[in-house]
């Protein structure tokens, strides 16, 4: 017997578990593919406008800005929108998300677009989210090259594309949607949960914006 096996065997004996392992493997396997759903408030359980109005109206609590468009062709307007009211400088970086290839980028000749990860040298950078938690107004965003993790921290002010229809009631939902779009051995490295622009109240509890991330975040829903 090898020292493993001596330590288990005590472990085993010490909490009287009985069966053998095959027994126990099964019950672990058959409760991770029937987990049991806990309680999930009702505030985020509405019809898709009234779930999509809570988004926006959380996300303004938290101190993040929205507006909203028809067509992902109407995004580039938006973003040079959002940059010129806060003369911004006209450019801005993005990874390689399918969506936000086709977001009219071509109407906007004076905006100029970098693809990528951010190197810490971009004011303004825009990302793609996963989904959208109407009762907390947070965004779930994939790492990975489509959107790299990067551009949700570097530049001061971060532009997220959502898709109304992507805006789920709570966090629980956001779950079996990743599991739904990836699922076993496809799980993306890290999912950035983002909840309003970056703040600390570490020093004297006065709130600092932009503290350990960006300093303002925009959300754009596409209807």
């Amino acid at each position: 017997m090898s020292s493993r096996d001596n330590v288990m065997r005590k472990i085993k004996a010490a909490i009287k578990v009985k069966g053998d392992d095959a027994e126990r493997r099964g019950a672990v396997a058959e409760r991770l593919q029937q987990a049991p759903v806990g309680i999930v408030p009702q505030r985020g359980q509405l019809p898709d406008a009234e779930r999509l109005e809570l988004f926006c109206a959380m996300a303004a609590q938290v101190g993040a800005t929205t507006a909203r468009v028809d067509d992902y062709r109407d995004v580039a307007a938006e973003v040079s929108a959002y940059l010129r009211a806060r003369n911004l400088p006209a450019e801005v970086r993005l990874g390689a998300d399918e969506r936000l290839q086709d977001a009219g980028w071509d109407t906007q000749k004076h905006l100029e677009i970098r693809h990528g990860a951010s190197d810490g040298g971009d004011l303004a950078g825009v990302s793609h989210a996963m989904a959208g938690i109407a009762e907390t107004g947070t965004l779930a965003l994939f790492s990975g090259p489509d959107n790299p993790t990067t551009i949700n921290f570097l530049p001061e002010h971060h532009i997220v594309v959502l898709k109304a229809s992507d805006i789920e009631g709570d966090l629980e939902s956001v779950w079996a949607l990743l599991r739904q779009h990836k699922g076993k051995g496809e799980m993306p490295r890290a999912l950035n949960l983002v909840t309003g622009p970056s703040r600390s109240g570490d020093i004297e509890q006065t709130i600092i914006l932009g503290a350990h991330g960006p300093r303002a975040l925009h959300v754009i829903v596409v209807a």
